[in-house]
């Protein structure tokens, strides 16, 4: 059976995900979590995207991505090629990596784009891995918190998702971050 092709439409975010293969973990230690973030880095500077949100849990990851120079497949392929090959080599294993192709679901819209980012956000806390977004340190979360966190990853764009919202960058943080707490039935 022939597999449908992608398709992609310049200029949209997409929301991806991909899992480890049987749902093992793709992440092991801290060092595999910024190892991902360094690739992601390299990749930016060759092929420029902009990630409004993204969080890596311990078996898979959810990247809500705009790719602006390649389609997101070829992207995603560099991508994972590249996170296989050093995670084979340092855990000296063989094989797939990962379960299947990652999903992707092209994102429309103010209520995609802000429904997506909250639910990548709060994806930790729904799996009882912590109680507030802000305590789990892989993902954008803490980009979107706390204002005077340097961002050190120059692919996160959180404006993509802030400017859906009205008011000034202090107000429009306020919001993002009340509708994460709220959506969750946890106080802000």
């Amino acid at each position: 059976m022939t597999r449908l092709r992608r398709i992609w439409i310049e200029g949209h975010f997409y929301h991806i995900v991909c899992r480890g293969n049987r749902r093992d973990p793709l992440f092991r230690d801290s060092t595999d979590f910024n190892a991902f973030l360094y690739i992601l880095q390299q990749l930016h500077e060759k092929y420029p995207f902009d990630m409004a949100s993204y969080c890596l849990m311990t078996n898979h990851y959810h990247l809500q991505l705009r790719s602006l120079q390649i389609s997101h497949s070829k992207f995603m392929a560099l991508l994972n090629k590249r996170y296989a090959d050093y995670y084979n080599t340092k855990y000296d294993l063989t094989g797939h990596v990962y379960e299947k192709r990652f999903f992707d679901k092209i994102l429309l819209g103010r209520e995609g784009m802000i429904e997506v980012s909250r639910y990548i956000h709060l994806n930790p806390v729904t799996a009882g891995i912590v109680q507030y977004p802000e305590q789990y340190p892989w993902s954008s979360y803490s980009l979107y918190k706390y204002p005077l966190i340097p961002n050190q990853l120059s692919f996160v764009n959180i404006a993509s998702v802030l400017d859906y919202y009205e008011g000034n960058e202090e107000q429009k943080r306020k919001t993002y971050c009340g509708a994460c707490h709220s959506s969750n039935g946890v106080e802000s």
